[in-house]
């Protein structure tokens, strides 16, 4: 019967340590403190996710926080602003009534709508119109010529030129648009193609100039036609 209480009471006295002990462990696993709060790393500007309460934070994780998301409010006013910038530039250069793309588009329009530019040029629907050409068949042409300024009296001047090229001959077309001061949209003062016919060959005698019989090509001639 000693034994038997002997044996009893040292279990009793064996299994509570273990139970303690196990759960130590288990906290310990879990990366609990001696506290039995579980630890966490440390909050800086960069590791910092915004899941720890402002509350839990030191003076240091604070500032760092704070740090944080004044960087990101300024990102987001920069990314704003060129996005602002940069719908403000298409509307003007592109969507405006009075932008230069819409400029060349009428341009265009009213050559391939003229049947004395179609008599030089050909059909109108093989007529390019294009800016400035490049020496480098690889790279593209280069974009519209285009000069905006303003006078003494208040009018804005726009002056424009670019080339148009047919089944028949090649061409620049002169624009210049004037928008008087107080009023909202461009008038045309000069709309001009000039195109370089070539003629066919002429045989001349030229006095003194080689034997009689040799010829001089006549390469040929500006020809503008004002619309």
């Amino acid at each position: 019967m000693r034994l038997a209480r002997n044996s009893s009471s040292s279990s009793s006295l064996v299994t509570p340590v273990l139970i303690r002990h196990s759960r130590y462990a288990t906290q310990s696993r879990l990366g609990g403190s001696k506290n039995g709060q579980p630890t966490r790393k440390s909050i800086t500007v960069a590791s910092d996710d915004g899941t720890v309460k402002w509350g839990q934070l030191s003076r240091a994780e604070k500032a760092a926080r704070a740090t944080q998301q004044s960087v990101n409010f300024l990102v987001i006013l920069a990314g704003a602003a060129m996005t602002c910038g940069v719908l403000t530039f298409l509307y003007l250069d592109v969507f405006a009534p009075d932008s230069k793309t819409n400029q060349f588009n009428r341009a265009v329009n009213r050559v391939k709508d003229s049947e004395e530019c179609l008599a030089l040029l050909g059909d109108s629907g093989q007529i390019r119109a294009y800016g400035e050409t490049s020496w480098n068949k690889w790279t593209r042409n280069r974009p519209i010529a285009t000069t905006i300024e303003k006078d003494r009296e208040g009018n804005e001047h726009m002056r424009m030129n670019f080339h148009v090229s047919g089944p028949l001959n090649d061409g620049v077309v002169l624009v210049h648009l004037v928008k008087l001061a107080g009023q909202s949209d461009f008038e045309y003062h000069l709309l001009a193609l000039d195109v370089k016919v070539h003629l066919p060959t002429l045989k001349l005698q030229p006095y003194g100039i080689g034997r009689p019989g040799t010829g001089l090509p006549v390469e040929g001639y500006d020809t503008p036609v004002f619309l």
